[in-house]
């Protein structure tokens, strides 16, 4: 079921008028459940048991490391000594830990086995997986990345004191909730529990704001990532043919359509969930405007962001063992991230890649402390600038690996960006038949695209200005004729449900 059809529209007006005519809140969350297990089954129907065997496994598991009194005699007979309380206790938090352990590896597992069995097969015993003649084919489910990475949080934060939920049923909704199953934004179980507790029917500016949310979402996805991907596939699909040009337009381009990609889908689920009356967390916040590579790793893809800090960067030492440490500790978040993207080494090139830039950067930050006069550069306009400049230079660069995670692909990219004359032929099919538009006329949509993000970035993040609820209602359905009537035919997949 694609979040941009009629499909969904359906689903989702239906949904909600069975939730809100429905007072009690056990029979709203037998709703979202049941709803949310007919979404992923009109995708993957298969793989259903499997999800609901995990989510009843870390609840089960989450409880266990929840309980709170201690064993033995401890619990049984109030005089003991303190010592044998002590005794009692340490034993008790070990096997919590033990607990711990046992519920992450576990997801790990869960994790490397369907994202990193079938190419590591492949490569031990040279099996074609993905051929039409190889009897042999593993399809990881949709969303395991996200669902995996959800559980692990939810242990983490209940060794850590948060109470553990003893309602199957609540946490079964969390986990399986569809506006946020397949991709995200990772959301912890504890925000989304309360929230349960209170549901409330959205009042007219929250319907407002909802509705934008999905519209805008529509439009960012259906009219511009979709368009940028068609000239995305004709040219990484044609690597031996493309120029340095064409390599450099794409490059930007899907720098671009992975953004408006991924945050339409986002958009959309967000907008969803308030629907349910329920918030679902930020995900992004206008990251190619950052001025360095930490502030944008603060605004991409920001649930994972923190989950990384909160789950393996501070656990580490974080920043409070040294620069040296620190260099270690960022390095190691960054690739960690490449691996959850995929299996493929261009993926750890993009996490090794990231990994450096944090490194130079906290390295830079570093020497500034010390130098006053390279301080007050990064501070004037024109330091700023150039900051800017080389982040985005170093992030849009870093998408070549993320978009061709096989290292022959992207080498070659790399090593055509200069000075690489273009087939005539490629220019032939690409702009003229496919796009029917000039290179010149590309770029100057693809720079109009960039001033677009710019304006609005300028009245959101500077002037502070904000469309009333009103004025969004009028541009709802705008958006969506325009999503109409401007989409291309047979719409490109969501690139992030691949991880």
């Amino acid at each position: 079921m694609n979040f941009i059809s009629i499909f969904y529209g359906l689903f989702l007006l239906s949904v909600l008028g069975i939730y809100w005519s429905l007072a009690q809140q056990k029979l709203r969350l037998w709703t979202l459940l049941i709803a949310s297990l007919v979404f992923y089954a009109s995708l993957q129907i298969q793989y259903i048991p499997l999800l609901l065997a995990l989510t009843f496994i870390n609840f089960r598991v989450g409880l266990e490391i929840g309980k709170n009194t201690s064993p033995g005699k401890h619990s049984l007979d109030w005089r003991i000594s303190n010592e044998e309380w002590q005794f009692a206790q340490g034993d008790w938090n070990r096997r919590r830990l033990k607990l711990l352990w046992l519920g992450i590896s576990l997801n790990v597992l869960l994790l490397l086995g369907f994202k990193y069995f079938t190419p590591l097969f492949k490569f031990v015993f040279n099996v074609q997986t993905n051929s039409p003649d190889s009897s042999f084919k593993l399809i990881a489910p949709l969303g395991i990345s996200f669902f995996t990475f959800e559980c692990i949080a939810y242990l983490i934060d209940v060794y850590r004191g948060a109470p553990a939920t003893d309602q199957f049923l609540k946490f079964a909704t969390y986990k399986l909730f569809f506006a946020k199953l397949i991709s995200g934004p990772i959301t912890r179980y504890h925000n989304l529990a309360n929230q349960f507790n209170t549901l409330d029917l959205p009042s007219s500016d929250k319907v407002a704001e909802a509705l934008w949310l999905i519209a805008r979402g529509a439009v960012k996805k259906g009219i511009f990532a979709d368009h940028l991907g068609i000239f995305v596939d004709l040219c990484f699909g044609n690597l031996q043919r493309a120029g340095s040009t064409d390599l450099w337009l794409a490059t930007f381009a899907y720098g671009l359509q992975l953004y408006l990609d991924f945050n339409g889908y986002v958009d959309i689920a967000r907008g969803s969930a308030l629907l349910f009356g329920l918030v679902l967390p930020e995900n992004f916040d206008f990251p190619y405007f950052s001025t360095n590579i930490a502030q944008f790793w603060r605004r991409w893809h920001m649930t994972l962001g923190d989950w990384l800090r909160n789950y393996v960067y501070f656990p580490l030492g974080g920043s409070r063992r040294g620069l040296v440490r620190t260099c270690w500790n960022l390095f190691f978040i960054m690739l960690i991230a490449g691996i959850w993207h995929g299996a493929a080494l261009g993926y750890v090139v993009w996490g090794i890649f990231h990994g450096l830039a944090l490194v130079v950067h906290r390295l830079t930050n570093a020497m500034s402390d010390r130098f006053e006069n390279l301080e007050q550069f990064w501070q004037n306009p024109l330091g700023i600038f150039v900051a800017w400049l080389l982040t985005q230079l170093m992030v849009f660069t870093s998408w070549i690996w993320f978009r061709l995670p096989n290292l022959q692909d992207s080498s070659l990219v790399i090593r055509h960006l200069w000075g690489y004359r273009a087939d005539p032929q490629f220019a032939e099919k690409v702009y003229v038949e496919a796009l029917n538009i000039s290179q010149y006329q590309l770029t100057w949509i693809l720079l109009a695209l960039a001033a677009l993000m710019a304006v609005v970035y300028a009245f959101n993040r500077m002037l502070k200005l904000e469309l009333n609820w009103p004025l969004k209602l009028v541009f709802v359905p705008l958006c969506f004729y325009a999503v109409w009537l401007l989409a291309p035919e047979g719409s490109l997949p969501y690139i992030y449900f691949d991880f």
